[in-house]
């Protein structure tokens, strides 16, 4: 049995995994964000800490005698957070998250400090990564950089309650924009230009090695042998793609969760820094992905469901179903916190364009639905010109449960998307994956192998003609408004 733990935004997600790779039992526990500025967003690590402990203690009673049997535990997370420990690895200010924006001045400094970055690292500097967060802190909050001795990533803070150790993996580590993706180790000219000391950066492992072993205490508190393996794992793009299978040059999936990654593995490493796209290491030694980030996903519908005072999403989506009849008279630009591709701007709004007395809540909510399709056709395009993309992509995480949304996300593509079995556990199933690797030293082609398909979602010829339509509106929308923002 293998464990898979995945720290996101909005919940951590547990699953244990058997030796036929299938999924025994799964546990949620919910995380909430603070957001006490305008463009700020943070998380307490003890937060974190305190989900995983309420999911593995139910996943624990789910999983009944199985759960004596797990022999390896992954790890996975949401990406670019910076979490600051002092000395005694104490927390000393909130983690600053992915969809933080504040960091934008120190972002560009950056990038004109070190023209390269770019290049070096796999993406130029945007406010999203924990580098830039650094500089803004050091900038702002001196006592806090001054008391820091160890820089981490969201779930290796959670490794180190686990283990007492620090590492963390390859794509986490191009995430902290600090990582040389060619030779997968730090970089010391980006860390002089930010002002890191390399000793203060955890040690970079591959997803698929053993990074330590659950302490004696923790394992006695899960029910789990002590010296129980901890792999090193993944940050959230990549365990994602390694739950779908999306390992080998040109595999593609899309991770629709809070936020949202459209993703492309690649055997090679070649940067697009010119397009914004991010070119990191992937969870497996010697393979790299390009990647759209988009900081909006199902995130949005939640906003959505809230702002029309409806609590049953599930309810909401069936009645926007009903009342459809093609794209909705309603444009949504789905910037709630910002965006990175394609646009980089940590500024940008949602907008709602093209209300009037006869606009329903149904329609409403489609807008928002096909917002986010627009946006992920969007940042299509700039992936395309990096490279060849397949007619048929995965699409995992929460927002795949809506058949609905998946209609209208295969249409905004003009693509076939696949719902794989289990998608909807995804990184923390691709963290069960990479536990197992580091366990058992097996062949990475035999154990991340594509899931079963458990349905495909086919493009409507009209309806993607209409959204091709649309994708114009909703560019010229985003150009006519971006100075406003």
């Amino acid at each position: 049995m293998y464990l898979g733990i995945d720290i996101g935004t909005s919940s951590v997600k547990a699953v244990v995994v058997d030796g036929e790779q299938h999924i025994l039992a799964t546990a949620t526990a919910p995380l909430a964000v603070s957001r006490p500025q305008e463009l700020w967003s943070e998380q307490n690590p003890e937060d974190w800490w305190a989900a995983v402990e309420q999911a593995v203690s139910e996943l624990r009673h789910k999983a009944g005698t199985a759960w004596a049997d797990i022999k390896a535990i992954g790890l996975a997370g949401q990406m670019h957070g910076a979490v600051l420990l002092d000395e005694a690895g104490v927390p000393i200010r909130p983690a600053i998250l992915h969809n933080d924006g504040r960091s934008h001045a120190e972002a560009e400094e950056l990038n004109r400090r070190l023209p390269e970055i770019g290049t070096i690292a796999g993406v130029p500097a945007m406010p999203g990564f924990a580098a830039p967060k650094f500089l803004w802190i050091a900038r702002n909050e001196p006592d806090a950089v001054g008391r820091t001795r160890h820089l981490l990533l969201p779930k290796d803070y959670v490794r180190f309650r686990m283990t007492g150790g620090f590492a963390t993996d390859m794509c986490d580590a191009s995430g902290a924009l600090l990582l040389d993706g060619a030779k997968r180790d730090w970089s010391p000219a980006i860390a002089a230009a930010v002002g890191i000391p390399l000793a203060m950066l955890p040690t970079p492992l591959e997803g698929s090695t053993v990074s330590g072993l659950l302490q004696g205490a923790v394992a006695k508190a899960w029910g789990l042998a002590p010296g129980t393996i901890v792999a090193t794992g993944a940050g959230d793009a990549a365990a994602g793609a390694v739950a779908s299978g999306a390992v080998n040059e040109g595999d593609a999936f899309i991770s629709l969760g809070t936020a949202t990654q459209y993703f492309v593995a690649r055997e090679s490493y070649h940067p697009a820094p010119e397009h914004l796209i991010h070119t990191l290491c992937h969870a497996l030694p010697g393979r790299w992905f390009q990647m759209a980030a988009l900081l909006n996903g199902a995130g949005a519908l939640a906003w959505a469901a809230g702002l029309l005072g409806r609590a049953d999403i599930g309810k909401l989506l069936e009645d926007t179903e009903r009342a459809f009849t093609g794209p909705s008279p309603v444009l949504f630009l789905p910037y709630l916190s910002g965006e990175r591709t394609p646009h980089n701007n940590p500024h940008a709004k949602g907008v709602l364009f093209g209300l009037t007395p006869a606009t329903t809540p149904e329609q409403v909510t489609q807008a928002v639905l096909e917002g986010v399709a627009l946006s992920l056709a969007d940042a299509q395009d700039y992936l395309e010109a990096t490279g060849k993309l397949p007619d048929r992509i995965a699409v995992n995480g929460g927002g795949s449960k809506s058949r609905f949304w998946m209609k209208i996300l295969a249409s905004a593509l003009n693509k076939t998307v696949l719902l794989q079995d289990g998608s909807e556990t995804g990184p923390a199933f691709g963290a069960a994956r990479l536990a197992r690797l580091a366990a058992t030293g097996e062949d990475p082609e035999v154990v991340c192998r594509k899931p079963g398909i458990a349905a495909e979602v086919a493009p409507d010829p009209a309806l993607a003609a209409a959204y091709a339509e649309k994708l114009i509106k909703f560019r010229s929308l985003y150009k006519a408004v971006a100075s406003l923002f």
